[in-house]
């Protein structure tokens, strides 16, 4: 077994190599994607290993999240081809001036060097990690959780056979081995070693990354997503949405786990939005009310840890509020800033509620299954951004860049 140590010596080493241009990166993902159609048998045998062992230690819905098939794999090669298609962040010049003495100071984006990311049990992560990282000039370690191993491996030998094919070094890519705590905690006090650390999972994960790294680390993921029914709000919308939001996918982190309901319309609203996904909906979803909730409809009594709960399941917590001050103040309260709606028809509303909602994504009258990548036209994406530095929300080709100046001159002395 290759050691951590050992990947973390040659990913810098290669970070340290001169950069690849963008043609060549953009031919290289070309044939990564194609490596990775090629090896598709392999990628799904490797795939229902991962799954067989996984089931009965893990819910429905998360092996929904571990499983490939022939179409998410054609959906992870379109995703590296669609970040070939992307800008190159890597030598822009973000501001140029010009000092009075003639000196030109350009601030220029440059990649961060070696990039580790730390995830659980999605597979189509190492792909789409792999392809921003390559792309935006990067050297990426990538360490999964045990139960997608087999599939991580597998992914990574196509897109390392992509590589190879074009002549370029294949580590550039590079998967850690060691499915311990110990190589997770060799990531994130790496230090000499690895330049930006990315967790992208469940709280626990990012917790103990953010709390523990000695490296510069990226708070990624937690979504506890709120939708807000405003007083105001076309019902029919509210109910599209809301079915969208939480039944589409419940295992990601933009699925909605929350919904606050104005008193105004609780009577009316309510009865409807449990016929929508309680009833109606092919998979049942569970709704757990405050005591206001429970007196209109037939929902479970919610205890206070609900409101802070990131279900990832058919579950969600329903409160009724006193207009959007209230709606804004719990959010403020119980949020973890990844994304929230407001359905309402009154622009005024919308806009107060836009202006004092302090998360990444903050949506008018859509659903909040939208933040992601792709969706936002970065390509797929390495997570979601909760923080406020560097980078907030979903973080593509141009979040992976930090910058340095370029100065030139032409003798000047000061």
């Amino acid at each position: 077994m290759i050691t951590t140590l050992d990947l973390l010596k040659r990913a810098k080493a290669v970070s340290h190599e001169a950069p690849l241009s963008t043609d060549i990166k953009n031919n290289a993902l070309k044939e990564m994607a194609k490596s990775l159609i090629d090896f598709t048998d392999e990628i799904l045998e490797a795939n229902r290993l991962d799954v067989e062992a996984a089931k009965g230690t893990v819910s429905d819905v998360m092996i929904d999240r571990l499983m490939l098939n022939t179409s998410r794999i054609e959906g992870m090669a379109k995703g590296i081809l669609e970040v070939a298609e992307l800008p190159d962040p890597v030598g822009s010049v973000i501001q140029k001036t010009e000092h009075n003495n003639g000196l030109v100071i350009e601030k220029t984006s440059v990649p961060f060097g070696v990039v580790a990311i730390i995830y659980e049990s999605r597979p189509n992560v190492t792909s789409d990690a792999a392809a921003l990282s390559f792309k935006s000039g990067n050297v990426c370690i990538l360490r999964g959780g045990k139960e997608a191993y087999r599939s991580a491996s597998a992914i990574v030998k196509a897109l390392k056979k992509g590589l190879l094919n074009c002549g370029i070094n294949e580590d550039y890519i590079n998967l850690v081995e060691d499915t311990t705590r110990a190589s997770a905690n060799e990531l994130m006090t790496a230090v000499g070693f690895v330049d930006l650390l990315i967790p992208r999972g469940g709280k626990g994960l990012i917790s103990a990354c953010t709390q523990n790294a000695k490296v510069p680390c990226i708070e990624t993921g937690t979504g506890i997503c709120h939708i807000y029914v405003d007083g105001e709000a076309d019902f029919t919308k509210a109910l599209q949405i809301i079915k969208n939001a939480k039944t589409s996918r419940p295992s990601v982190c933009n699925a909605a786990e929350v919904c606050l309901v104005d008193k105004k319309i609780a009577d009316n609203f309510l009865p409807l939005l449990y016929d929508s996904i309680c009833v109606e909906c092919e998979n049942h979803v569970e709704l757990r009310g405050d005591s206001t909730v429970c007196s209109i409809i037939d929902a479970k009594q919610a205890s206070d840890s609900d409101f802070d709960t990131e279900f990832l399941d058919y579950i969600m917590a329903v409160k009724v509020v006193v207009g959007v001050e209230e709606a804004v103040k719990h959010i403020a309260e119980h949020s973890t800033h990844h994304s929230e709606s407001i359905i309402t028809e009154n622009g005024q509303t919308a806009d107060y509620f836009t202006s004092r909602v302090d998360s990444a994504a903050v949506y008018v009258n859509a659903s909040t299954r939208f933040t992601d990548g792709g969706e936002f036209g970065l390509g797929c994406e390495m997570g979601i951004s909760t923080q406020k530095l560097h980078a907030r929300g979903p973080m593509g080709l141009c979040e992976l860049n930090t910058y340095k100046y370029i100065i030139k001159g032409n003798g000047q002395i000061r």
